[in-house]
């Protein structure tokens, strides 16, 4: 090889050099394609390791040059544009292999399908395979059998999690800080890894972000811009165990292995979810004989090999729920459910007749339905879902089933308002739990603990009576003109007064009181109508109109509250404190984590209410 034509795949793993130092060549000739030193400024200007790698080797090439060990020189033009952005396709790839053919030199490359095509064109071609060698990162020196995660950050002392969901230390490790440099060495090795070995994937890969999926590890790289500082943090599961060490009860075992094809399992961060099911996959797999899958990003369950763990086809896990439904799986683990696409995806696939295992967090046994019954219709919920298990501390804590059932919603009265309604069960003791229905245009999830704790002694009103306010209001609402003040009080089980001001009373009661009687039998209660000043000013916290739209949420208070201060507060916590507009609106921007609080704390059916200060 007296002329070496080597391309970017070639310059960054050192491959000229080696050849050089390994077949003792005498005095060659290395001709950089242009479009190679292209390409390594671009990798290293995104602060990519292979840009600096690339970069590192040149430079001992020219070392080398400089001892009169070998002749270096750049010919060929600079990638356009065009070539730029179909580089993927091959363009630059084919102006190194043009130099390589002009030359009448021997193309080095680490590139399988590079060194293809240059045999097919007739150009000499050396394909270094560059050998793995199994090794540790050098991160795993942190872990011992007691620990769940690691967290290193720049100028920040190396910090572990220790112990079991449920009883987590946060531990020191040395009080040497980390630099910058130290850190990125890390994360190259990481990446490296990933290029190299089978079992390592690059799961994500965004500006300022890596996640790296290897083996038991998940390895999330944060860096600026996206962080302030270089951060890594290495995750691994710390407990890997049957499905019999949770000690289920006959039933649940039971209901788990004949019954139970739509299974939500919930729990809060490190709860122990990912544990169960692990083990209710293991279950599935080897016990029962059954085929399943997963969708996962990352791949991060542990389990054997006889489950296959699909990752997201071209990003998308609607592409991959696509070949699920080809491949027709027993079992499909969805982990973890966060966006309405999943929510959609695991309900399609439900549906379809594929048994469906979702991973959702929450804080409360209800939650996990609540957060799927947003998000498709009332009917299709039991045939969703019909066992809800929540993790807490590692144990299985609450088990909920779902049913439906026609009747009067509890805490109503009149037979007249029978509707379809969602039962959610205690699964061990059958005790009613939650019932979610239709009320006018809303989804309603009752807490019967709540309804059953109200009574009438108490000074306060029942979570039904608050419901049947909120309708009358919405209905008076679009009777009237939006300035105008107007508010609702339920009195009784069988009757609520409307406060409006007096010149829009005939607008309420309709000719010869046609348009209240509509009202009356819609809502199931009689309706009294009085002037807005006759009734006492209420200084109690009032619930809040929330508008969505693509870039805002718009807290609506009522135009009478313009220009007024209130504190916001969620399920009687306070959130802020905040300014209304002259049509008494407080809006947020998108996007935000003040809007990201607020639209959970929506779907989790949390009250957000306003109190006026002073």
């Amino acid at each position: 090889m007296k002329c070496i034509i080597p391309d970017t795949s070639a310059v960054i793993i050192g491959a000229i050099s080696k050849i050089i130092e390994e077949n003792d060549l005498d005095y060659p000739e290395i001709i950089v394609p242009e479009a190679v030193v292209c390409e390594l400024e671009h990798q290293a200007n995104n602060n990519r390791s292979e840009g600096r790698k690339g970069l590192a080797e040149l430079q001992k090439l020219q070392s080398l040059q400089d001892e009169g060990e070998i002749a270096i020189s750049f010919k060929g033009k600079r990638p356009s544009n065009y070539d730029i952005r179909y580089a993927k396709s091959g363009e630059i790839d084919s102006i190194i292999r043009d130099i390589a053919r002009s030359e009448m030199g021997t193309l080095v490359t680490n590139d399988k399908v590079q060194a293809e095509v240059a045999k097919s064109q007739g150009i000499p071609v050396y394909f270094y395979e560059q050998k793995y060698i199994e090794r540790p990162l050098s991160i795993e020196k942190y872990f011992d059998e007691n620990t769940m995660s690691i967290h290193l950050k720049e100028n920040v002392v190396p910090m572990a999690k220790k112990g079991t969901p449920g009883h987590v230390d946060f531990e020191i490790l040395n009080e040497k800080r980390y630099s910058y440099r130290e850190l990125k060495e890390i994360a190259d090795e990481i990446l490296d890894k990933a290029k190299m070995d089978p079992k390592t994937y690059l799961e994500s890969d965004k500006e300022g972000s890596y996640v790296v999926q290897s083996r038991e590890y998940r390895i999330s790289i944060a860096y600026p811009p996206f962080s302030e500082a270089l951060e890594i943090t290495i995750v691994r599961p710390v407990a890997n165990i049957d499905l019999n060490e949770y000690h289920l009860s006959d039933k649940l075992l039971e209901r788990i292995r004949t019954n139970a094809e739509g299974i939500l399992i919930s729990g809060s961060p490190g709860a122990g979810k990912s544990t169960f099911v692990q083990a209710i996959g293991k279950y599935y797999s080897s016990k029962l004989n059954k085929v399943v899958k997963t969708m996962e990003s990352p791949r991060d369950l542990q389990l054997p090999d006889e489950i296959t763990q699909y990752a997201p086809l071209e990003g998308n896990m609607e592409n991959t729920a696509d070949v699920l439904l080809l491949v027709r799986p027993d079992y499909t683990i969805y982990d973890e459910l966060r966006k309405n696409s999943d929510f959609n995806i695991f309900a399609d696939m439900r549906l379809a007749g594929v048994g469906m295992i979702g991973v959702v967090h929450a804080t409360r046994p209800i939650d996990a339905i609540q957060r799927i019954a947003s998000r498709v219709e009332l009917g299709v919920i039991p045939s969703i879902v019909d066992t809800s298990i929540y993790i807490e501390d590692g144990e299985i804590r609450s088990v909920y089933e779902t049913k439906m059932t026609v009747k009067v919603p509890t805490g109503m009265k009149e037979a007249d308002l029978a509707r379809p309604v969602i039962e959610v069960r205690d699964f061990e003791t059958g005790k009613l739990k939650n019932e979610i229905y239709t009320y006018g245009e809303q989804t309603i999830v009752m807490d019967m603990d709540l309804v059953n704790g109200s009574s009438p002694e108490e000074n306060h009103k029942s979570s039904v009576d608050k419901i049947a306010e909120q309708e009358i209001l919405r209905k008076v609402k679009k009777l009237i003109p939006k300035r105008a003040k107007v508010d609702v009080e339920v009195i009784s089980p069988e009757r609520a007064n409307i406060y409006i001001p007096e010149e829009f009373i005939p607008k309420i009661i309709g000719k010869s009181g046609k348009r209240i009687a509509e009202i009356e039998e819609n809502i199931g209660i009689s309706l009294g109508v009085e002037v807005i000043e006759s009734k006492p000013i209420n200084k109690a916290p009032f619930e809040v109109d929330i508008i969505h739209t693509k870039k805002q949420l718009i807290l609506e208070l009522g135009r009478d509250n313009g220009r007024k201060n209130f504190d916001i507060q969620v399920n009687g916590e306070y959130l802020l404190t905040a300014t209304t507009s002259k049509k008494g609106e407080i809006k947020i921007k998108r996007g935000i984590e003040l809007s990201d609080f607020i639209i959970n704390a929506i779907e989790m059916g949390l009250e957000i209410t306003a109190i006026q200060k002073g």
